[in-house]
């Protein structure tokens, strides 16, 4: 009878009448009406969208732009109602989505950003046209700052930055609203509005301005200030995508753009029509005459400058491109460029592993990811030394001058990445190398003409020889090893010789003429690859191994996006020095450059800052520019001295471990002293300004805070007051009584209080809450 009594009672319960509901009534408890907020929403999520397609230079998601607005507006009109149907077809539509981005995730594992970001545009237009709660406009906001997230990630330029302040100033308003959405407070009301309706509040212009320039500058001094250290970057390894190879690829040709489109097929050529090393000519406009297996250094005239290259690097480099052994009077060759090694990678990655050089001296990883912006030579460039590299084709070739060459030319827009072990670069150490060279080094670069051989041979003794007599900055080293030769001729070369002051002032070398011995003692100067041609004859006429390197300078660094842009105008040669068991360096003779090319010693710590100093310091008088470098000199070498040698302590077992903990607790204890009492200090100054009355309730209220029983920001005083008497000792309550009574009569009714009387019942109270304890 019992469970008979409990199914009756089932049977009446209304289940169907679930079903039998109004169909017009929405099921949804919160709806959101306001309108602006809506409108500022959907211009996040646009901006999100359009800062992705500017940052990768693509335009394939301007399709979202109309099916966004029409969803919102769709959203905003059926905000009430259940959509069943709809909400149906967006589920199925993610899925289809999804299912996509998983079909292209198979060709584009070597860099997701792009694919990750269009099958996050495809689920918010999908999700637009069901937005009827707040929360759900949440989740467009949040879809909207993931988007900007990753433009920023692969935005190369500037470009990106507009969209990014514009972003930040309709975050503004739109947080504002959301925040006043969450609270149920009524909908901001419009300039007009204001004055047709009492008690509405407005949006305040003019503090949203205030926290827009307060962040950005708030941003850019973190930015400027923030130490960057190399060794701490996250590594990634961006590449392009896979590129299929054509025929056999035996990585013996180099196709150069600017000689093929001048119709010469066998890339021997200068550019302008000759082919033979040595002939008169004209330097193309666009491309690097140097990037060949024949370089002609008998041309005239310049490049125009174009942007060829961004560079992603943990340190500053040149980017070396190709190196050559050969000497001909005119200009250089590659006498081994049939010689070279392909290397294979697996069809499973786009990793590549190259053969690692016996050096023993001190190395550092140096990861960089270049992006090729005009068309260059299947020359790839890179640091020295690479061990790895990412590279979108299955096979690379290496040539017997630590080359890199790539089956294709390297066409605009791809990207690859390079590890290289760069050495350091150890004077001492390099100093004290042995002069005792392999045969196969000697045999190949210590080539020199013999009609000059003994006439620059004489000339560069010569040189060292009156080393003492010099009018030039010399170090203390004395030249008794190939490093310092090469580093005091590099020196000479810069400061004796001058470049040309028009590109078309230096003549022509007749058919018999010798670029070292007219630079030397003819023109006295030339361009500035003659300058590295020069130092590279000069030493191998010593018996010092040398070779010629072309490639490109780090270019000008960009602190707000972390690239170095490279122009084809970057381009240059300069000679590499062997030294057993460390391998090749390089020095840069050429005026105007550094006379040491940068290397993993140079920190990019605080390269942002360092920029903004360079700007800063060209506005300013020479004197005071050199006493402020002086002094900025001498803090960062205190600071960086400082945190080298805390990081060190950790190195040296557990008690360097154990010291380093103590003194991070001690500095941490005095810091935080530091800051109790500066805060306190400013809360006296904020005291001392208020009137003498507000002063004193202030007091009151900050001492009664601390008891754990301040007052409550919706209390009135006299509220506080009454309520006293309950938490506090009569005595200390009717102090409190008396001060706030006081307060409301000086603060609303204009009346004198008893300053005096009020101070000593104060005093007596905090005497007695001292005694209490």
């Amino acid at each position: 009878m019992l469970n008979l009594s409990r199914m009756n009672r089932f049977w009446r319960v209304p289940v169907g009448n679930f079903w039998r509901q109004n169909p017009q009534r929405s099921p949804l408890i919160e709806v959101e009406d306001s309108i602006s907020l809506r409108v500022l929403v959907l211009a996040l999520v646009v901006l999100g969208i359009v800062a992705t397609d500017i940052a990768a230079e693509t335009s394939f998601s301007f399709w979202a732009l109309p099916l966004s607005l029409l969803g919102a507006i769709w959203s905003y009109y059926r905000r009430r109602d259940r959509n069943i149907t709809v909400k149906f077809c967006i589920a199925i539509g993610m899925l289809v989505a999804l299912g996509a981005f998983f079909g292209r995730l198979v060709g584009e594992l070597n860099d997701t950003r792009l694919g990750l970001a269009e099958l996050l545009i495809q689920l918010q237009v999908l999700h637009s046209f069901d937005t009827p709660r707040r929360k759900n406009l949440g989740y467009s906001i949040v879809i909207g700052l993931i988007l900007l997230g990753v433009a920023a990630t692969l935005s190369q330029t500037l470009a990106f930055a507009p969209v990014l302040l514009l972003f930040l100033a309709i975050a503004l308003p739109t947080l504002v609203l959301d925040y006043r959405s969450r609270l149920g407070l009524q909908p901001l009301k419009t300039q007009k509005e204001k004055f047709n309706q009492k008690n509405s509040s407005t949006l305040n212009f003019k503090f949203l301005i205030l926290n827009f320039f307060l962040i950005v500058g708030l941003g850019l001094a973190i930015f400027a200030i923030l130490p960057r250290f190399p060794g701490y970057q996250l590594r990634n390894f961006p590449v392009s995508s896979a590129i299929p190879i054509k025929g056999n690829f035996t990585g013996r040709s180099i196709i150069n753009p600017g000689y093929v489109r001048q119709g010469k097929g066998d890339n021997q050529g200068s550019g302008t029509g000759q082919n033979q090393t040595g002939q008169p000519g004209k330097v193309d406009n666009n491309f690097y005459y140097g990037f060949n297996s024949q370089i002609n250094q008998n041309l005239r005239g310049e490049m125009k400058p174009k942007v060829v290259m961004r560079v992603r690097s943990q340190a500053e480099g040149f980017w070396r491109v190709l190196g050559f052994d050969r000497y001909t009077g005119k200009g250089w060759e590659v006498s081994r460029n049939e010689d070279v090694t392909t290397i294979k990678r697996s069809p499973w990655s786009y990793q590549i592993f190259l053969n690692r050089p016996l050096i023993t001296g001190k190395t550092q990883e140096i990861v960089q990811t270049y992006t090729v912006v005009a068309d260059l030579p299947n020359l790839i460039p890179a640091m020295a030394y690479p061990k790895e590299i990412y590279f979108p084709t299955p096979m690379i070739a290496v040539d017997k001058e630590d080359g890199l060459r790539s089956p294709v030319e390297l066409s605009e827009g791809l990207t690859y990445t390079v590890i290289s072990e760069v050495p350091y670069r150890d004077r001492t150490k390099l100093g004290e190398a042995s002069t005792k060279y392999p045969r196969d080094i000697k045999q190949h670069y210590l080539q020199i003409p013999p009609e000059i051989a003994e006439k620059v041979r004489q000339r560069t003794e010569e040189i060292l020889a009156n080393y003492s007599r010099e009018g030039v900055t010399k170090s203390s080293k004395s030249l008794n090893s190939a490093y310092e030769k090469a580093l005091y001729l590099a020196q000479y070369l810069k400061q004796r010789y001058s470049l040309p002051q028009n590109p078309l002032d230096l003549p022509y070398l007749g058919e018999k003429d010798d670029l070292v011995e007219a630079f030397l003692f003819k023109y006295k100067g030339g361009y500035p690859d003659h300058f590295s041609t020069v130092l590279t004859v000069m030493l191998r006429s010593i018996g010092i191994p040398a070779r010629l390197v072309a490639g490109f300078s780090a270019g000008e660094f960009n602190p707000f996006t972390g690239l170095y842009v490279v122009r084809n105008t970057d381009a240059y040669a300069m000679t590499e020095v062997y030294f057993p068991k460390y391998g090749w360096f390089a020095f840069d003779p050429i005026p105007n450059h550094p006379l040491i090319p940068p290397s993993v010693e140079d920190t990019q710590t605080f390269s942002v800052l360092r920029q903004l100093w360079h700007w800063v310091a060209g506005w300013l008088p020479s004197p005071v520019t050199g006493l402020l470098n002086n002094v900025f000199e001498t803090i960062f070498k205190w600071v960086i001295g400082a945190i080298a040698w805390f990081l060190a302590l950790f190195s040296q077992g557990w008690f360097g471990v154990l010291t380093g903990l103590i003194l991070a607790t001690t500095a941490a204890f005095f810091g935080w002293l530091g800051w109790g009492q500066w805060r306190e200090w400013r809360n006296r100054q904020w005291l001392k300004k208020l009137p003498a009355m507000e002063s004193l309730y202030q007091q009151m209220l900050q001492w009664t805070t601390q008891k754990g029983l301040g007052k409550h920001p919706a209390q009135t005083p006299l509220e506080y007051a009454k309520g006293s008497y309950q938490h506090h000792a009569p005595a200390t309550a009717e102090v409190i009584d008396e001060i706030s009574q006081a307060y409301v009569s000086w603060r609303y009714g204009g009346h004198t209080p008893n300053l005096k009387r009020l101070r000593e019942r104060w005093q007596e109270m905090k005497k007695a809450g001292k005694t209490d304890k």
